[in-house]
């Protein structure tokens, strides 16, 4: 089969810039600030040391769990003093930003605002913080020379220590990660709040509504840089002030379009010879996939589309082992990538091909012709289908996107993705994408111009930042007490 060329972008007319309703802008920006607990009195005072009182009793009870699996595990020990808020880094009073994303989803898209904060104030220190082990790989990845560090458990000792180390002037929370006490002691230490990116779910929305006159207590945030009307609405109802809340788009859009570095494109250069890409031979991925979708997966491709160079990338790494035995037991056993990485063996392209290993994902994208985009066979929300738009692939997921339902709809509403609704259908699409190669360029050149439509959010939610929650200067800088473990990575 003769591959028709499409890594070439079509021509088009050069996006306009978007504009976005920035409610409120003409208010006095310190108004919105919120550097005080709003929610002072006794019995907010007694409903936070109730929470902390179930936090206390929980650490307690978990503790013999905890030591003895940490005697055995160094990384899980590591983890347990980070949560813990005992190995923080020393860092010197400076003006600070802290970005916290929960995973690698959210730490990949903090990205291009990391950039633009610097381009902005290049004496500005940004450290970044996540959640997992894995979206800490992919920060230090992402952002080589900064400082990472790990998200405190939300127990108010810990999260003072946190603050005091770390000594931000600003805290900015990607898509929403909000936790009570984090909330309260950032108002407390006299540093805003602000989600950027935000975006909040249905089911999301219903589950906070309940408790919105309790906890988190959504009056603590000071800004609201958020992707669609309609989650600002949903933020207004939370306890957002209007005046606080910003419809700005969607930043990953614009972490997508960036120009490759020079190591990125040796990294997929790199994949294209360790994984034997045959030209002549489509290149079908399933990106971010949870139990049991590469399973199905390869099944259909092995049905509907045999000729077909197959990768599999799980959402989740360690999950490989599983993956591996799951496959093996259907008569396909992967190749892992770490072992043509070792040179164990010679790849083998009538194998499926299984990505162990964190980070390697958008220059797998970059080698595709069609990919099916995980955690959308099952009821768990999809996973981010702009990542493989914008390397200008053939998009193809299952029902359940509701955790992506704009990018899906703007993607289908260009003819760049196809949404299927079980595993027949599943077949019969990549099929059909992997025997007409002009149908592939029609969807990657739909799905490039998809992507270029979404740029623009990270300078308005810059604008906004700076007009809301910029640090104070130096001079007013709050000094931040030494803690221990330093490490900059």
């Amino acid at each position: 089969m003769t591959e028709q060329p499409r890594r070439e972008p079509p021509a088009s007319t050069p996006a306009q810039p978007r504009t976005a309703p920035l409610v409120g802008r003409a208010i006095d920006a310190a108004a919105s600030r919120i550097v005080a607990d709003p929610n002072p009195g006794l019995l907010r005072a007694l409903l936070h040391a109730c929470y902390d009182l179930v936090w206390l009793v929980a650490l307690l009870l978990s503790a013999p769990w905890f030591a003895a699996r940490s005697a055995f595990r160094p990384g899980f020990r590591r983890m347990v003093t980070e949560r813990l808020g005992l190995a923080l880094p020393r860092l010197d009073a400076r003006r600070r930003v802290l970005i916290h994303g929960v995973s690698v989803g959210e730490v990949k898209g903090a990205a291009p605002l990391v950039r633009a904060l610097a381009e902005q104030d290049p004496e500005l220190d940004i450290v970044i913080c996540s959640t997992t082990a894995t979206g800490l790989e992919v920060a230090r990845q992402t952002f080589p020379g900064r400082v990472i560090v790990r998200f405190p458990i939300d127990f108010s000792w810990c999260v003072r220590r946190f603050l005091r180390a770390i000594g931000p002037g600003t805290v900015i929370l990607i898509e929403l990660e909000i936790w009570p006490n984090f909330l309260r002691e950032c108002n407390r230490f006299g540093a805003p709040v602000a989600v950027v990116n935000g975006r909040i779910t249905q089911r999301s929305y219903d589950r906070y509504r309940w408790f919105r006159k309790t906890l988190p207590q959504f009056n603590r945030i000071s800004l609201f840089c958020v992707q669609l009307e309609e989650y600002a609405e949903r933020f207004r109802q939370l306890g957002g002030a209007s005046e606080r809340v910003i419809v700005t788009g969607n930043m990953k859009a614009d972490g997508l379009l960036r120009v490759p570095s020079a190591a990125q494109r040796a990294k997929v250069e790199e994949l294209r010879r360790l994984l034997a890409i045959d030209p002549e031979r489509p290149t079908i991925v399933a990106g971010s996939t949870h139990a049991p979708e590469e399973g199905w997966f390869v099944q259909c491709c092995r049905e509907a589309a045999p000729q077909a160079r197959l990768i599999v990338v799980p959402r989740h790494p360690p999950r490989a082992g599983e993956v591996e035995r799951e496959l093996a037991n259907l008569g396909a056993a992967p190749q892992l990538l770490t072992q043509l990485r070792r040179g164990d063996a010679a790849p083998d392209p009538s194998r499926p091909a299984l990505v162990d290993t964190i980070g390697e994902l958008e220059a797998i994208y970059a080698l595709a012709d069609v990919v099916f985009v995980g955690g959308s066979l099952i009821p768990h929300g999809g996973q981010n289908m702009l990542e493989p738009a914008a390397q200008r692939c053939a998009v193809v997921y299952g029902p359940h996107v509701h955790n992506f339902r704009q990018e899906a709809a703007l993607l289908e509403s260009l003819g760049a993705a196809r949404r299927v609704a079980d595993l027949r259908e599943l077949a019969a699409t990549l099929g059909e994408f992997a025997a007409d190669p002009q149908l592939r360029e029609r969807m990657a050149n739909a799905a490039g111009e998809a992507v270029e439509r979404q740029k623009g959010a990270t300078q308005l939610t810059l604008s906004a930042l700076v007009d809301r929650c910029w640090p104070a200067e130096e001079s007013d800088a709050r000094p931040a007490p030494a803690g221990r473990g330093a490490e900059r990575r």
